[in-house]
């Protein structure tokens, strides 16, 4: 995969967030669960990518399965 298809699903996602003019933001439940997560020894570290298609669920303009999708993807590029 070239590195121009590494960078497509993330270009996707910026492009969704800028669209609907999401940006990322934390809510307590949010510091909570990364305390709880990291006080059992699985701390979880959300880059931003990842975050923004939280927030794009969140706000209803993503369903799960695509959101699931996309990070899927996202991630997979990512590797390669």
């Amino acid at each position: 995969m070239s590195s121009q298809q590494q960078r497509e699903t993330a270009a996707a996602i910026r492009a969704l967030a800028d669209r609907y003019h999401v940006i990322c933001s934390q809510t307590e439940t949010d510091v909570w669960a990364y305390h709880v997560t990291r006080l059992a020894g699985d701390e979880v570290i959300l880059d931003d990518i990842e975050q923004l298609l939280i927030v794009l669920q969140r706000t209803g303009h993503l369903t799960r399965p695509d959101a699931l999708s996309l990070q899927a993807n996202y991630l997979r590029e990512k590797k390669l």
